[in-house]
């Protein structure tokens, strides 16, 4: 039989590719090794009691303000406290002009010298009844007025606290437009905080929480329920809730950034390490790897609870006993079959 060149040729370039195809699959399946079962470490988890706590934010307030003020515009003819004295109940503070006091004080005098007169006569049948019972009321009249005079001139703290505000000087004319002098009792203080309707059944007087404070990070401060406001807010579904602390000390002031814990019981929930809980991507779920009897790991979904230093509560999806995997979770997936390293 005779071939031309060109059919050479072509059985020449045939044979090159079977021979080529025939190496091509045998490496692939040297390239095939056979499936490595993953090492996986795993642990024990258990339950334990954890409390019950949830922690709200608040500004402290003093437990009551008041505003300092004359009845009437007058010069102020002495100050006699400075911003950030600490004042004690009916402590003077400032005095004002004087005059309008003193005619009164001499009305007062004289009104009484007249009813003691006008009294003798009385007892003789010298004046009528009429006469008796217009001095007696003119006296109570100018005693109310001495007094209240009294009061709006020489001006003296209703309450021991401190003085956070000082608007005048001496001899400034007061205009009542603002408060001569602002006292705020800070013995005790107190804070509001807005608690679930969920917990209005659990709220009681006298519960204690526990008031932290960023100017002293490693003080606990003991406070109480003073003040439970009887409604709720229908659109935060919240109840105000009035909490006070002694503040015998004195370290807590008005305006401070505070933290308040409390305490609602405990729950008996499973704990497992951090490291063994496994976030969706795109989701706020969370999952365990679970080792099985078979040796097999479930994918299991669980909720999570509030952290514990490297540990997180699981609310539900695992009893306590299961094994759960701590290590090796990269290379796994729902039922795969794997090596537990002691």
């Amino acid at each position: 039989m005779k071939y031309t060149k060109l059919t050479l040729i072509a059985i020449a370039v045939a044979g090159m590719l079977t021979a080529c195809g025939s190496k091509d699959s045998s490496n692939e399946q040297a390239a095939s090794p056979q499936q490595i079962t993953p090492v996986v470490r795993v642990e024990t988890v258990s339950a334990q009691d954890i409390d019950i706590t949830t922690t709200y934010t608040s500004n402290i307030e003093p437990n009551a303000t008041n505003n300092i003020v004359s009845q009437s515009a007058g010069r102020i003819s002495n100050i006699y406290v400075e911003v950030g004295a600490k004042v004690s109940k009916g402590q003077l503070l400032a005095q004002m002009d004087d005059v309008n006091l003193a005619k009164s004080r001499l009305q007062y005098v004289n009104d009484s010298i007249e009813l003691g007169r006008i009294t003798e006569l009385y007892k003789i049948g010298g004046v009528s009844q009429a006469d008796y019972d217009l001095a007696v009321m003119s006296l109570n009249i100018q005693k109310k007025t001495y007094a209240n005079l009294l009061e709006n001139t020489k001006l003296r703290s209703p309450i021991s606290g401190v003085v956070t505000a000082r608007n005048y000087d001496k001899g400034d004319m007061y205009a009542m437009t603002q408060p001569i002098f602002v006292v705020e009792q800070i013995i005790p203080v107190k804070m509001l905080i807005n608690v679930s309707e969920s917990q209005f059944t659990e709220v009681h007087t006298g519960m204690e929480f526990d008031v932290t404070v960023d100017a002293y990070p490693n003080e606990v401060f003991k406070g109480k329920v003073n003040l439970i406001y009887p409604t709720i807010n229908a659109n935060t579904h919240t109840f105000p809730v009035e909490v006070i602390v002694d503040n015998k000390d004195q370290k807590l002031r008005p305006g401070m950034f505070a933290r308040v814990t409390a305490n609602f019981g405990t729950n008996h929930h499973v704990v497992v390490p951090d490291v063994s809980v496994v976030k969706q991507v795109g989701s706020g779920e969370h999952f365990i790897y679970v080792l099985q009897a078979d040796n097999t790991v479930k994918y299991q979904l669980v909720e999570v609870g509030k952290r514990l230093g490297d540990k997180y509560e699981i609310i539900s999806g695992l009893n306590e006993g299961d094994r759960v995997v701590t290590e090796g979770q990269a290379r796994l997936k729902n039922g795969i079959e794997v090596k537990v390293k002691e």
